[in-house]
């Protein structure tokens, strides 16, 4: 019988483990190759075979001890990711939770006004925020304040100071993100009877109270995976800021974070540095793996797949 089950859970999960493989696998053993060699500009035929050990990396950390903007780019790394998490997990659990107890006709329209930007192109969604927040009368937010009287002269929001960068690379990627979530907790909600809830204000337990006690305990599948899947794909994204600092509407050190750096120093302009870009990648790999299981253990995931205890006669 378990022969039987082995053999179909492998038929299964073979096309599954066969796109890890070609698209995961193979490209990671191809990059971490690439950053033991001196490859640039795309040269195979001159660099690829040319080994240099951890000359890439000895490169790497020397710059993030001695170059100011590694550490910006490191820095604004972990408080995009930080914060955006946290926005992302969040926000999408609390619009999840509110559009659960109103009628289904206005929380669909709710939600689709959250799914806007998820399914509006990345060009033209930027494009959106880059004319919101331009640094010149032209931007309408300056356009706003000037109006208001608030402000005598525009402010260039995207480069004042790091917080003001963070705050629009943030808030842009912010409300992609949350969307994501909304979908993944609804979906949740939608599957838990609502006799519990029925029962619950029969007895005069208010929304919050339902939230707490009911909804939010039975959602700790759908919280791990949304958390844990934010962090890699935070961890990994650079379409949207890409864009804002190719534009100008950022400055480039605090509005680059790693990943974007990575594609930077591998594609951008000028000469480009495939084994740098690729041990970066690398480092990048690492702190999502360990980001990942750390948020697995930290949120018990072992424990929740146990198998559960039959009665004990």
């Amino acid at each position: 019988m378990k022969g039987e089950k082995l053999r179909s859970l492998s038929f299964f999960l073979s096309p599954m483990i066969a796109m890890v493989g070609i698209f995961y696998l193979i490209p990671l053993v191809f990059t971490v190759y690439i950053s033991f060699t001196k490859m640039r500009n795309w040269n195979t035929e001159k660099y690829l075979s040319e080994i240099v050990g951890l000359y890439n990396y000895q490169r790497l950390f020397h710059m993030f001890q001695h170059d100011p903007m590694i550490r910006a780019i490191l820095l604004t790394t972990v408080v995009f990711v930080g914060i955006t998490l946290l926005i992302n997990v969040f926000g999408g659990l609390l619009l999840a939770l509110g559009t659960f107890f109103i009628n289904e006709s206005s929380a669909s329209s709710i939600r689709l006004l959250w799914l806007l930007p998820r399914m509006s192109p990345i060009a033209v969604y930027s494009l959106v925020w880059y004319y919101f927040f331009h640094g010149s009368d032209i931007g309408t937010l300056n356009s706003i304040l000037l109006k208001l009287g608030v402000v005598s002269e525009p402010i260039p929001w995207g480069q004042i100071t790091p917080w003001g960068v963070w705050s629009i690379i943030i808030f842009v990627n912010g409300l992609v993100g949350v969307s994501f979530g909304m979908i993944v907790f609804t979906s949740a909600l939608n599957q838990i009877p609502r006799e519990l809830v029925i029962a619950a204000r029969v007895d005069g337990a208010s929304a919050w109270q339902i939230s707490r006690k009911i909804l939010i305990p039975m959602l700790k599948w759908h919280f791990l995976y949304v958390l844990t899947w934010q962090f890699l794909s935070l961890l990994t994204t650079y379409p949207h800021l890409f864009l804002l600092v190719e534009w100008d509407l950022v400055n480039r050190d605090y509005g680059t974070t790693l990943a974007l750096y990575v594609f930077n120093t591998a594609f951008g302009r000028g000469e480009q540095d495939q084994g740098l870009a690729a041990a970066a990648a690398v480092l990048l790999s690492i702190i999502g793996i360990m980001g990942g299981y750390v948020t697995l253990k930290v949120l018990q995931f072992e424990r929740m797949i146990h198998e559960p205890r039959g009665d004990v006669e």
